[in-house]
């Protein structure tokens, strides 16, 4: 088990709790349970999470008081959940250093999302990563959002240029169209495959053709990838 992947689970709803900790197991995460506020902190002392999944309401100790008490002494990303219909001040929660909060009743995939897209924001980044990545006639620029093709530049709306950098990076890696929504698009647009596919189609009308070197393919069935030949 990743020493990455320890999530602290926090609801006086066993049964929240437990599903969690299913859905959580099932995708390579850690799980530890609380019930209340004061063995939420007992919890995140004895076991160091990397994301903490925090109720508002609970006994003892509510959601609040727990967010302030942790951020006395670590940054660890905290997602807060929230009961619908339950006034949630986002204000309190930016105050309080909350990364994002989940409104119930929620799907599992949502919430597994929502953790991938906090991690990443709060995961510090290297120095050396790179931002740009070229090929034969083909160059993306993460840094200043700039992709040139055959020696042009092309106008390249954000999201596009960030899915064919993404790709490009991973060249003749096959990625699922969920697995794009979740490592370009966050958890925003989650379950809609069609925003996939329409950024594919534009991406391509741009590069088609440009070279035989590389080639934006569809893989039937599965998703996409970058085709880079040797």
């Amino acid at each position: 088990m990743s020493s990455e992947n320890r999530v602290l689970v926090v609801d006086d709803d066993s049964n929240i709790c437990e599903f969690l900790r299913l859905y959580l197991e099932k995708d390579g995460y850690e799980v530890f349970i609380a019930n209340d506020g004061q063995s939420a902190l007992d919890e995140f002392h004895n076991h160091t999470p990397n994301i903490i999944l925090l109720d508002i309401m609970m006994p003892k100790l509510d959601g609040w008081q727990v967010c302030r008490e942790i951020r006395k002494t670590s940054d660890v990303p905290i997602i807060m959940l929230t009961a619908k219909g339950e006034v949630f001040d986002k204000i309190l929660g930016l105050e309080l250093g909350a990364d994002d909060y989940v409104v119930k009743p929620f799907d599992a995939k949502e919430v597994l999302a929502r953790i991938k897209a906090v991690l990443r924001r709060t995961s510090p980044v290297e120095e050396t990563a790179f931002k740009e990545v070229q090929y034969e006639k083909l160059s993306i620029n993460l840094t200043n959002y700039e992709m040139i093709v055959d020696g042009k530049k092309i106008d390249t709306p954000p999201k596009e240029l960030e899915l064919i950098f993404h790709l490009a990076s991973n060249p003749n890696k096959v990625f699922t169209r969920d697995q794009l929504l979740d490592e370009v698009w966050d958890f925003e647009y989650y379950g809609d495959s069609r925003t996939v596919d329409v950024h594919v189609k534009r991406l391509r009308e741009k590069l088609e053709g440009v070279s035989d070197q590389w080639s934006l393919k569809t893989v039937w069935g599965v998703g996409y990838k970058f085709e880079a030949r040797a």
